[in-house]
């Protein structure tokens, strides 16, 4: 497995089939562009196509009483890669760099019922800190 950062728009399209929706131009050169987010592709070895199997994206937050930060933001394996490692790899490779940076930590929201999820960041090294509930707000009108 090869774990690469995304530079290019064409990488993030390239893996529409990880996104929960197909990914669009104008929104992965947005995304791309702006400080502070990041986004890693797995590439499976030996893969003549260089098709990506898995990514995990995260953004850095900064708070004027708590400092930076690194959210996990989504971890995506294709489903015929999973249960190899792929997972762990890539949120090791996003904590690692939230580290480099100066995050004094990482965090990422999952439910409670997604066991696989939960089992990857721990595994990961991750720590349940118990529950939580998450609260939204539908801005589109």
């Amino acid at each position: 497995m090869r774990i690469a950062r995304a530079t290019e728009s064409a990488q993030l399209l390239a893996a529409a089939r990880l996104f929960d929706d197909p990914p669009r131009e104008e929104w992965a050169v947005d995304f791309l562009a702006a400080p502070g987010h990041h986004l890693f592709l797995a590439y499976e070895d030996g893969d003549p196509g260089d098709t990506p199997v898995g990514f995990v994206s995260g953004v850095e937050t900064l708070h004027p009483d708590k400092g930076r930060e690194m959210f996990l933001y989504e971890l995506s394996v294709d489903e015929e890669h999973r249960r190899r490692g792929i997972g762990r790899a890539l949120v090791r490779t996003l904590a690692d760099l939230a580290s480099e940076l100066g995050c004094y930590d990482m965090w990422v929201p999952v439910d409670m019922d997604n066991d696989p999820a939960r089992a990857t960041y721990l595994s990961a090294g991750g720590k349940d800190d118990g529950p939580c509930r998450t609260l939204t707000w539908d801005l589109r009108k």
